[in-house]
């Protein structure tokens, strides 16, 4: 998939042969601030947004080059400085929540990569899928190396997905809705309770169980704040 930067500075992602989804700067960052959002507080790695991060990359080589010809002294060029440093940061932290998730989770990671149907969306990077099996090889290596070779023959091999935590898709998030939503099960907090269905409006504001709304989150319907 094929992202250029037009000249006006809006993107434009090709979705296919025919179709083209052509984004304002301003909708460009707002895509990036919400995957940086929904990653920071998602206890599982998400589907990668690769797209979005390289029109980032392009339109941060755009700004900067605007940025060159505007006049020295100029009070704009601080306005224009600090929002480049602000998209960094976003762009940034993004990328190393995914890479902290990847390094803690990693053979969770590569099992759910090899184990997605054919059409799936990729939910590694190729860039991030070569940082996942070296890190595992790495890991291997290194426990091989200090304590496995020491240990009875019986006891020289590890079980990686069993030795790693899953993430905790128990746990609970905030979330704010973006679209409407009808029927959702939520499962008791007890034993003395039973499963109950609620509805949520859109723009209401709710803390559940991440695993009840998981689906939401990568279909884009709510966000996690």
């Amino acid at each position: 998939m094929s992202d250029v930067l037009s000249d006006d500075g809006s993107s434009e992602v090709n979705q296919d042969d025919s179709q083209e989804d052509v984004m304002t700067p301003a909708e460009l960052i707002a895509k990036l601030e919400e995957a940086w959002l929904n990653e920071k507080f998602s206890p599982e790695l998400l589907e990668n947004k690769s797209e979005v991060v390289e029109c980032v990359m392009e339109q941060l080589s755009h700004m900067e080059a605007n940025l060159q010809r505007v006049t020295k002294g100029d009070a704009k060029a601080g306005i224009h400085r600090m929002e480049i440093d602000r998209i960094r940061f976003v762009l940034s932290s993004y990328l190393r929540s995914r890479l902290q998730k990847i390094e803690k989770f990693f053979p969770h990671v590569l099992e759910r990569e090899k184990s997605r149907g054919e059409g799936d969306p990729s939910l590694l990077s190729p860039e991030e899928f070569a940082f996942a099996k070296e890190y595992y090889a790495m890991t291997e290596t290194y426990l091989k190396a200090v304590a496995l070779k020491r240990m009875p023959a019986n006891l020289q091999t590890v079980d990686m997905l069993k030795a790693v935590p899953e993430p905790c898709l128990d746990s609970f998030v905030f979330l704010r809705v973006k679209e409407r939503q009808e029927n959702i099960l939520v499962e008791p907090e007890t034993d003395d309770q039973r499963e109950y269905v609620v509805d949520l409006e859109e723009g209401s504001q709710h803390l559940m169980r991440y695993r009840t709304i998981a689906p939401l989150v990568s279909s884009g319907a709510v966000q996690l704040i």
